[in-house]
């Protein structure tokens, strides 16, 4: 019994540790926060402003107006200082692994190549650290997207201070996610073939089992009967509207072929991830009304012909092109790069865009993108409080340092695990 005491005390202990930070209570009484620089995401700026938010709505955003009465209500000077809108990381897998060689904290992809009925949602972990150190650099919301296979499941929008998925989630299954095939493929040593990169022979195989799987969808929902095949009745949405499909592909060809295939199904909205090769057929979006959530743009250029700054550009080049895009920030390590997101968007000013432009690709753009447009991605009355307060300008990291930080109004914590190891360690060599 004595040891059985000890364990559980152990256990306890090593689960308080762990624990998350209890999420903010809701906001009391009115909030106004004077005289920031106001980035409102829209690309307006307000040099003196004033903000009223109450219940986690904004109520007011403008210049600074001494005529507002403002008594009783909780005054947050910030002159001297910037206020953004939170920022947006799409397609993302933060709360769905925790630690890569730990197989059961990794809840990223499902087993087989025909999942559209897997729903991420239900597997983010709101006590993820990983989750937490995103909050310090204004990442506030993020899309929860699976991986692997061919249709990979349905992504939905979460915002980052919450006791559990049902508290976070902010639109619920709102995107369909797919890897489109590759025209080229790497060969497998193990079989004997020259590992190097070579055109991929099954490519239109491939395509077709994808064009089989959706006729097949259709006939099966065409009959009317619910409950008798998940994976069919999930891909509903895309031909009514409800949801949006994600086609991940990077290739000029594979752009194309992706559209043209979603558009003889019938899909109604569709976003093309990654699009690396995007800026060979902008015109060709541009028709189609093809939105573009652009790779993480601190990449090497793919082929040696390139311009070396490509990765770079790319986000200016589609811009010019009249494109709608939004950064995102998959690949290696993608879980902790994706604090970085709003360096990626400040790199791209200096490769061309204005930093109001820059803004709009972790805001606005992005909140248009995921469809949550009217309640986030901008500083608006009538949208939710989410927003954060710093000392330099949040596109770059030698200055961005948040002060406060509100989710639909709620004052957020700002200490993370990192934060808490950092002011343990600044500590240590000090001299007595």
């Amino acid at each position: 019994m004595k040891t059985l005491t000890i364990n559980i005390t152990i256990l306890l202990s090593v689960c308080m540790l762990y624990a998350q930070q209890t999420p903010a209570p809701a906001q009391q009484g009115r909030i106004a926060i004077n005289g920031a620089k106001a980035h409102l995401g829209n690309g307006v700026v307000i040099e003196n402003s004033l903000i009223i938010f109450e219940n986690g709505i904004i109520e007011y955003v403008g210049a600074m107006n001494a005529s507002i009465d403002r008594s009783g209500m909780e005054i947050i000077d910030a002159k001297g200082q910037n206020v953004y809108p939170g920022f947006i990381i799409p397609n993302s897998t933060l709360g769905l692994v925790e630690i890569d060689a730990v197989r059961a904290s990794d809840d990223v992809s499902e087993i087989g190549m025909w999942n559209p009925h897997i729903r991420s949602l239900i597997a983010y972990n709101t006590e993820s650290r990983v989750v937490e150190s995103m909050r310090p650099n204004g990442v506030l919301i993020g899309q929860i997207t699976p991986r692997g296979g061919v249709l990979s499941g349905k992504s939905s929008v979460v915002q980052f201070d919450a006791w559990n998925w049902e508290d976070a989630v902010i639109k619920t299954d709102g995107g369909m996610h797919m890897d489109w095939p590759e025209i080229f493929a790497y060969g497998h040593q193990h079989r004997g073939e020259n590992p190097g990169l070579k055109i991929n022979d099954d490519y239109n195989k491939e395509i077709a089992e994808i064009e089989t799987y959706f006729k097949n969808a259709k006939a099966h929902n065409a009959l009317g009967k619910k409950g008798v095949h998940l994976p069919y009745e999930a891909l509903n949405g895309l031909f009514s509207g409800t949801t949006k499909l994600f086609i991940h592909v990077n290739d000029e060809k594979g752009i194309v072929d992706a559209v043209s295939f979603a558009k003889a199904q019938g899909v109604k909205a569709l976003t093309i991830v990654g699009a690396y090769e995007a800026y060979k057929v902008t015109g060709f979006l541009k028709e189609n009304n093809i939105s573009i959530l652009l790779q993480r743009v601190h990449l090497r250029p793919n082929k040696s012909d390139e311009d070396y700054d490509l990765p770079y550009k790319l986000a200016k080049l589609l811009i010019d092109a009249g494109l709608t895009v939004a950064l995102e920030a998959s690949g290696d390590m993608e879980r902790m790069n994706s604090r970085n997101l709003p360096f990626y968007a400040g790199t791209t000013v200096g490769y061309g865009l204005s930093k109001a432009q820059a803004l709009q690709l972790i805001t606005l753009n992005a909140a248009k993108i995921l469809g949550i447009e009217k309640q986030y991605g901008s500083l608006e009355a009538g949208k939710s409080a989410t927003l954060f307060i710093s000392t330099g300008d949040a596109l770059d990291m030698r200055s961005n340092n948040l002060t406060r930080a509100f989710i639909d109004g709620r004052n957020i914590s700002l200490e993370s695990h990192q934060t808490k190891l950092w002011k343990r360690y600044s500590e240590k060599y000090k001299t007595p």
